[in-house]
């Protein structure tokens, strides 16, 4: 059962299972319009893509053309979207290899995931299991499918930790720093797992601490040290602009108990149980390997509680820092699986009956938690997703985003100022024209505000990173920006004074937004003013 070519044969099944899986999967996502079809990713990603599209035509990393502010936290990400912006493909499609890019880097995860639980047993359930359990979970695909850095973190920390458990103890992993030195500039916190990483390594290897000091430490100082000065002297600040927006401006205390308020309600639903199983193995085996899956896990969850969680948490599962390392946690859940069959069965003898009851079990356990990990929010509407029976996440906000932006192009002139809450796929598609960002991704002066939300402990269910400040007399009153798109969630009431100079207009079929009284950017007789 557990023969090389057999092994070889059902893992090459399982990867081009996911790979079709990937395809229909980024085929769902697409949104038609007329005879048009349009590749959209994520809104968060489609901000990327606004950068990629501005760097690619030689305006900079920017938003808008000559305004230098970070609205992103993924430089390396922004430049490999802009690759693709070099190439004769329409602003249509683009979207479309983004996302094939992110199937290859998930498809490549995989394979170090069967790696990594190969390190620690030759069973054949284990491992496929623990590659099943990666590739057809609903955040890892949400996330890596739709244009997230995701994919690429998530392939370069199972690497990482690959070099690590093959090299370590016997040899330096040098591989594994320069890996992880590289992630950092995809994300600037992938310092947390670096130095997850660097800690069990100098603890481990006592004869190489040295070399652990000189290249763990002093990769991780040069990249952020170097990407830092190159912040400050491109965009004349030492930290990303969403920095400002997510982290500042609001009580300490009440961000970390909204992480950890999102980090309790994740592993509640994904069933706290199954949760504990990888940390099950320490009651069996302790030794460094184990100590390094979970610490890194630990890492990213302990990260997610200090910047108060993700905006998303609303749709379940991972969020974008835990789903990096879930791969990570899906092999140590695998693998404790195993142990305890094997404890089990060994209760038994050598019987033969002990041993065949206990991988029947070990595969109605795999059923049982597939279903559990992926039924977020205790929601059956998830497995229908993961299914097909209805469509992926995301990709209602996506179709209505390019209505409101195909409606937008016909009623108004290039070069018209759009505001938007949703700051990545009506900017992306509108390239020509002024966007201003209304949550302040791309607006420094709204960043460095403090909350609007509500902060009252009873709030921190509804609390969204991100999304918790605005400032509607300087955008709308001072700003006046041809075209509202729409306002901020229950807030209504407070932009209404600042919404006298507009008129509230049909510009397409079922979409309504706020348009400038006689601004000259509009095509007045294509719309209709209610």
């Amino acid at each position: 059962m557990n023969s090389k070519p057999l092994r070889n044969l059902l893992f090459g099944l399982l990867i081009a299972g996911y790979i079709y899986y990937g395809i229909r999967y980024i085929e769902l996502t697409t949104v038609t319009i007329g005879e048009e079809k349009y590749y959209v990713l994520f809104d968060d990603a489609m901000i990327s893509m606004r950068y990629a599209y501005n760097l690619a035509h030689s305006l900079g990393p920017v938003w808008n053309a000559g305004e230098r502010v970070e609205g992103f936290t993924n430089p390396l990400w922004v430049g490999w979207m802009a690759l693709f912006h070099l190439l004769p493909i329409p602003l249509t499609k683009i979207s479309l290899y983004i996302q094939l890019s992110g199937l290859a880097f998930m498809a490549g995860t995989l394979y170090f995931v069967r790696k990594i639980v190969e390190e620690f047993t030759g069973d054949l359930l284990p491992m496929l299991a623990a590659v099943a359990f990666t590739a057809f979970y609903n955040p890892l695909n949400s996330w890596s499918l739709l244009g997230m850095e995701v994919s690429i973190l998530a392939l370069l920390l199972a690497a990482s930790v690959y070099l690590v458990l093959r090299a370590a103890p016997a040899r330096f992993p040098l591989w594994t720093y320069i890996l992880l030195a590289v992630s950092t500039l995809f994300r600037f916190d992938m310092a947390v797992p670096f130095i997850a990483v660097l800690t069990v390594l100098f603890i481990v290897q006592k004869e190489y601490r040295r070399q652990h000091l000189i290249w763990g430490v002093g990769l991780l100082v040069v990249f952020l040290g170097g990407q830092t000065l190159a912040r400050y002297v491109y965009y004349g600040e030492w930290l990303p602009n969403t920095y400002y927006l997510k982290v500042t401006g609001w009580p300490f205390v009440l961000r970390i108990l909204r992480g950890l308020y999102a980090l309790t309600w994740f592993m509640y639903y994904t069933n706290w149980v199954l949760y504990l199983v990888p940390f099950a193995i320490l009651l069996f085996r302790r030794d460094w390997k184990i100590n390094l899956l979970l610490l890194v896990l630990l890492g990213q969850m302990a990260y997610s509680v200090y910047v108060g969680g993700d905006a998303w948490e609303n749709h379940g599962g991972a969020n974008r820092y835990i789903a990096i390392a879930m791969p990570l946690f899906f092999a140590a859940f695998a693998y404790g699986v195993e142990t305890i069959r094997q404890k089990a069965a060994a209760g038994f003898g050598s019987r033969k009956e002990a041993v065949i009851l206990s991988r029947v079990a070990w595969l109605v356990v795999f059923v049982i938690s597939i279903i559990n990990f992926n039924l977020l929010l205790g929601d059956w509407k998830y497995i229908e997703r993961l299914t097909f029976a209805r469509k992926p996440d995301y990709v209602a906000a996506s179709e209505r985003n390019m209505q409101i932006t195909l409606a937008i192009k016909e009623t108004t002139k290039p070069g018209a100022s759009v505001a938007v809450v949703g700051a990545g796929t009506i900017p992306y598609f509108l390239p020509d024209d002024y966007a201003i960002d209304i949550l302040g991704k791309a607006d420094p002066y709204i960043a460095r505000q403090t909350v609007r939300a509500p902060m009252s402990y009873e709030d921190i269910p509804l609390m969204r990173p991100g999304h918790m400040k605005w400032d509607y007399e300087y955008t709308f009153g001072q700003l006046q920006p041809d075209v509202i798109v729409s306002l901020w969630e229950g807030t209504s009431a407070e932009a209404e004074p600042y919404l006298g100079n507009y008129v509230y207009a049909a510009i397409a079929p079922g979409v309504k937004v706020y348009l400038l009284k006689d601004s000259p950017n509009v095509f007045w007789d294509r719309v209709i003013v209610k």
